[in-house]
């Protein structure tokens, strides 16, 4: 089996594919891309088992075949090699690679690419389409918000919800919940699962134009996104997502407005003095005016801001994480926003000071316990 294709393109394509593959797999042929040639195409694969990223390229070919090249060293050569055609030489008997280039001759051991894990097929699916600049915007606001936590695998990915008119992410880690909602959405269908971070996070890598549309296909089990000459296929996280409107207080009396950018460089000035281990910073909310205060006490460090603001409701002070609301207002992207309170011990919700159209965006915080 003998191709030529362009070392650009191809080192392009392998380091998105390249992300699925897992430090540590649990089969050595898992270490590999799978290149299977059909005609003038050649799809590369890469896969942990759970996630599937399938990329296609257009090369010049004399025969159809598979094999399983080992990934690392073809990247590391490839981000070596200037821009040129190289051709791939393979004897479909030994497994042998033979990669051709103008500056040399490279070999490899590879293996039967039948051998590979075969790639899930979409079968009995439902189907959205939506633009990847909509896809875009509903994992970047909340990807940030999942858990690390194994023990609670629903926490460890995005949930996603699609009712008739409406498609809403949602993500927390029991700590801090954002909720993103798009309406004006093209669909009757009715569907909700979570879909695992690391495919989420590849996505967000692959999609670089975010002017195509993404083609979207999910069943029970696994869901597939399908755009330009890319798949990337996961494996759902089977398990109950938590009741998180429960936890939404609906009744905030206590409102303040304030600039995004003033108390996002305010917090981050202060979680230098925070304790390292809590990172809280408490928040006194008065008239016009929020003073902020971190402190750790072990090592004699203390810092007080106050800023200007519009306040309507009863004096408080609240403690949260400084690192969490710092995150949040991170992927705000408004100038102005909005927090709301009820009590001292409930949790705190923020949100852009104006909805952009057909969007809604709705972050929390749980507050914690403030020590005399």
């Amino acid at each position: 089996m003998r191709f030529t294709v362009s070392s650009a393109e191809l080192k392009e394509q392998l380091l998105i594919v390249n992300g699925a593959i897992a430090s540590n797999p649990v089969l050595p042929i898992l270490e590999s891309f799978l290149f299977r040639i059909e005609g003038t195409t050649l799809t590369i694969v890469g896969t942990d088992l759970e996630t599937y990223v399938t990329s296609e390229l257009s090369i010049n070919s004399t025969q159809d075949g598979s094999i399983a090249i080992p990934a690392k060293i073809l990247v590391d050569t490839l981000k070596q090699l200037p821009p040129q055609p190289i051709t791939f030489s393979v004897d479909m008997e030994s497994f042998k690679v033979d990669i051709i280039a103008s500056t040399g001759r490279y070999e490899l051991a590879a293996e039967d690419g039948d051998e590979f894990p075969k790639v899930p097929v979409a079968e009995t699916t439902d189907e959205l389409e939506i633009p990847a600049a909509l896809l875009l915007q509903g994992v970047n606001k909340t990807l940030f918000a999942t858990s690390s936590d194994e023990l609670r695998p629903a926490m460890t990915g995005v949930l996603v919800k699609i009712e008739q008119g409406s498609l809403t992410f949602v993500a927390t880690d029991a700590h801090k919940l954002v909720k993103y909602q798009f309406h004006d959405l093209q669909s009757t269908a009715k569907a909700s699962f979570i879909v695992p971070k690391k495919a989420l996070t590849l996505l967000t890598k692959a999609l670089s134009n975010a002017s195509i549309q993404v083609q979207i296909s999910y069943n029970k089990s696994n869901a597939f996104f399908y755009f330009g000459n890319q798949t990337i296929a996961c494996r759902l996280i089977d398990a109950k997502y938590p009741d998180f409107e429960a936890v939404i207080p609906k009744n905030n009396p206590n409102m303040l407005q304030i600039q995004r950018g003033e108390l996002l460089t305010a917090l981050k000035r202060l979680s230098n003095f925070a304790n390292q281990s809590t990172h809280q910073v408490r928040l006194q909310l008065s008239d016009s005016s929020l003073t902020i205060e971190a402190e750790d006490i072990d090592f004699q460090k203390k810092a007080t801001e106050q800023l200007s603001c519009d306040y309507k409701g009863n004096d408080m002070r609240i403690g949260f994480n400084a690192r969490f609301l710092i995150d949040m207002l991170g992927v705000i992207g408004t100038d102005g926003i909005r927090m709301e309170f009820s009590t001292p011990n409930r949790a705190g919700v923020m949100r852009p000071d104006e909805d952009e159209l057909n969007e809604e965006l709705l972050m929390l915080a749980m507050p914690m316990m403030i020590h005399s």
